[in-house]
């Protein structure tokens, strides 16, 4: 079973940056598509940015410009650069991670990690 493990989040003022990583254990073979999740207070969780295993990026419009997504495969590694962040940016973050074996899709979820923007 795929272990992941997420880091790099922690307070930033309003116009800083952050960088997120998450990586996944060195047993998870197949990995498919790669993406970034949030969930504010009261809010329900949405998607961020996606990446595939060949390197298509898909971006929420509300972070388009200031975000960008990568992955090192040999690494097993995701990240997102949070640039210019906003309040509205604060929340939760979860990595997802998609391993395909014989067919089957599996998906594996990061503990989630706190990203707190101060005034």
């Amino acid at each position: 079973q795929v272990q992941i493990v997420e880091s790099g989040g922690g307070l930033v003022q309003p116009g800083g940056s952050l960088r997120l990583s998450c990586t996944a254990s060195e047993n998870a073979d197949n990995i498919g598509t790669m993406a970034w999740y949030r969930q504010a207070p009261g809010n329900s969780r949405e998607t961020v940015a996606a990446i595939t295993h060949w390197g298509t990026t898909t971006t929420n419009d509300a972070v388009k410009g200031r975000f960008t997504i990568s992955r090192d495969n040999a690494k097993r590694t995701v990240y997102l650069q949070m640039n210019n962040v906003e309040p509205e940016d604060a929340g939760v973050y979860y990595c997802n991670i998609v391993q395909v074996i014989d067919g089957v899709h599996y998906n594996y979820w990061g503990q989630g990690i706190r990203v707190t923007v101060s005034s």
